[in-house]
């Protein structure tokens, strides 16, 4: 068996272990913020790293940069989970460990099980990488900060209906969570406009390069995550109405860059 394929397998492991272990803590012994133990932490931590090297052994290759569809849904799944267990370290947000590790585990048994190349050239302009990186990380933060507005959603639809559940106990409070959701979010923000100010910079032939659906969704999800921004600071909005517009602005983003990925890479075969 490849190294390569050892390590994602042990990787894929530890991040079933490392949710499986602090599911069985909050429920069995029904803890809420306390549950993420120094423990769980280094298991994290292993989990973290050895996804990481497969990243860094899938996605560099010899050519350039590997951002086939899967491996790039591997890595905004990874940069996801980082922030979770670094956002945990210091919030009520640990626990929701337990949701976004198994989904990293998935994004990369997807990765080895389903291998796509869309390889970009490593001789690339710097400002080229630069615009990748502000992308990636744009990306991770406002889909994190989606999972935390459908959390929020959900805390919010038990509460008005009065069905709370057992699962609740474990989900920060909506303050709490509504507070790092606006805070996640406008770090998202002033990443994805430097991301498209950077990326307009080398775009020569918008029909030609396949990029005019992506350019005209990501600036629409750039404007829905303004008018949320301004909505907060100016009107004061929270609730549903933070949580509609977050989600639309996640929607675009996702149609904008993934879907786009989706359809040339994987139906169209175009790269």
């Amino acid at each position: 068996m490849e190294t390569g394929l050892i390590i994602s397998i042990g990787t894929i492991l530890l991040y079933l272990l490392s949710a499986g272990w602090l599911g069985n803590r909050i429920f069995r012994l029904r803890l809420t913020t306390d549950a993420f133990n120094h423990s769980i932490a280094a298991l994290a931590g292993l989990a973290l790293s050895g996804h990481g090297l497969v990243l860094y052994r899938e996605i560099l290759v010899q050519a350039g940069f590997n951002l086939g569809f899967y491996h790039a849904l591997s890595l905004v799944c990874w940069v996801i989970a980082l922030l979770a267990v670094l956002t945990g370290l210091f919030s009520a947000m640990s626990n929701l460990v337990v949701i976004f590790f198994p989904v990293a585990a998935l994004a990369l048994l997807l990765e080895i099980a389903l291998p796509v190349e869309n390889i970009i050239p490593g001789g690339i302009a710097a400002g080229l990488k630069i615009h990748i990186l502000l992308s990636v990380a744009a990306y991770s933060l406002l889909t994190l900060g989606a999972l935390q507005a459908l959390i929020l959603a959900f805390e919010e639809t038990r509460l008005r209906t009065k069905q709370p559940v057992k699962i609740m106990n474990i989900l920060p409070p909506m303050q709490t969570l509504e507070e790092l959701l606006v805070q996640v979010l406008t770090i998202g923000f002033f990443l994805l406009s430097l991301s498209l100010a950077t990326g307009l910079m080398f775009m020569h032939d918008m029909l030609g390069q396949h990029l005019s659906h992506k350019v005209v969704l990501s600036v629409l999800a750039w404007f829905i995550f303004a008018v949320v921004l301004w909505g907060r600071w100016a009107r004061g909005w929270r609730g549903r109405k933070l949580i509609h517009w977050t989600l639309g602005g996640f929607a675009s983003l996702l149609l904008a860059y993934f879907g786009s990925k989706l359809v040339l890479e994987l139906i169209l075969q175009r790269v």
